[in-house]
């Protein structure tokens, strides 16, 4: 005969209780009532047909991958130096590249007038001068072919009538984040054609960091896509919506840092590890005053930091998994969390071995895909623990007279 459990446990909420052990049992239950399923506001708030639900599935998927090929060429573009090979920007007319000899030589003539190429690059052939436009031209490309491949999907769905009312103002505003980061990433380019060798650091961090979250929006959306609408977070898991949040923003966080290496170069010197010019703790890291701009403009400095963030990320990432691991969470959040957790392990391994190669393109570019990978599986960790059901792990308790 089973004990039936006490009316303040049965009524008391969705997530937590405490074991008989004294510790907490995040558990969710399967019932829903009448009223929560009226109240419950949803995604799609009309039918759909199933079609239209798949094909705007597809259609969100694609976006998502452009935007990671995007980054990845983006990354290929600073490692060759290509960045600023063309010194014009050009929305419409610049989808066309030199077709002709004396397009190549005006494109060439153009380049050498700006300081990269006096400083840096005298004597590049046009050959030379070739290569590192395609690397920008494909990237500023796939820049285009994402706003065609959201558009014109977009106004076909918008005329069947197969975009859910809510969903309409979202994806205009990801049609808008597309629009400026065609502006940040121009006015990081203009940067390095005047008084600089190189963009600046600042505007090459705003760039990198608002396409990954453009990215980071875009699989969001993907991810509630026909699925209930999630209010704020029961009580029960509010503790790790706040962790995986903090998780998220530390990865970005990370990411930023990134930026910041790429842009001054700071990747290739002070290839040892664990140590630094001897020392875990370098001398001159607060070689420049006032002393914030370290932070920024000291390269010994900025890959500190870098260090430091990625192992803050690691142990922040294992904690997270040892928590939900101790609080015998849902099954799908634990798997979440050391996936999470895993990837990060992946991530710090290959920094650690881009860094003593001096960064190669080959694993400069591994880990630049790892980044972008550790911080999808940190926000899809963050969206389940806002999930209104997660079936649990440990069993309820009960007890036979």
């Amino acid at each position: 005969m089973r004990t039936r459990e006490p009316e303040a446990v049965r009524h008391r909420g969705p997530l937590t209780a405490l074991s008989s052990a004294g510790g907490p049992v995040i558990r969710a239950h399967h019932v829903q009532t009448v009223g929560q399923s009226v109240t419950t506001p949803r995604l799609d708030q009309r039918p759909a047909k199933a079609w239209h639900r798949g094909a705007l599935r597809l259609w969100l998927s694609t976006i998502a991958l452009l935007i990671v090929a995007m980054i990845l060429v983006g990354g290929a573009t600073r490692l060759t130096d290509s960045g600023l090979s063309i010194t014009e920007w050009q929305p419409i007319m610049g989808v066309v590249p030199p077709l002709s000899d004396t397009a190549w030589q005006k494109a060439f003539a153009a380049y050498q007038q700006i300081p990269e190429y006096l400083h840096l690059k005298q004597g590049m052939s046009l050959d030379e001068f070739k290569t590192i436009y395609w690397w920008e031209w494909v990237h500023r490309f796939l820049g285009r072919c994402i706003g065609l491949v959201f558009l014109v999907p977009f106004v076909v769905f918008w005329i069947a009538g197969a975009i859910p009312k809510p969903l309409m103002p979202r994806l205009l505003g990801l049609f808008a984040l597309g629009g400026l980061q065609g502006v940040v990433g121009w006015y990081m380019v203009k940067s390095g054609l005047v008084d600089r060798f190189d963009v600046s650091q600042y505007r090459l961090a705003a760039h990198l960091g608002l396409a990954v979250a453009i990215l980071g929006y875009t699989l969001w959306l993907l991810f509630g896509l026909g699925r209930e609408g999630r209010g704020s977070a029961s009580s029960g898991l509010r503790a790790a919506v706040w962790l995986a949040a903090a998780v998220l923003a530390l990865v970005f966080l990370q990411i930023l840092t990134g930026a910041l290496v790429a842009g001054l170069d700071a990747g290739l010197g002070f290839n040892t590890w664990p140590l630094i010019n001897g020392a875990f703790v370098p001398e001159g890291l607060g070689g420049l005053a006032p002393w914030y701009m370290n932070l920024f403009e000291n390269r010994l400095a900025v890959q500190f930091d870098h260090r430091m963030l990625g192992y803050a990320v690691v142990l922040a990432t294992l904690a997270q998994a040892v928590w939900f691991a101790a609080a015998r969470g849902p099954s799908a959040l634990l798997a979440s969390a050391f996936a999470v957790a895993c990837f990060a392990l992946l991530q710090a391994t290959l920094g650690v071995w881009t860094l003593l190669l001096a960064v190669p393109i080959s694993l400069g570019l591994a880990h630049q895909a790892g980044a972008v990978l550790l911080f999808g599986a940190a926000l899809y960790h963050l969206w389940l623990t806002l999930a209104p059901e997660l079936p649990a792990r440990a069993p309820q308790t009960s007890a036979s007279a």
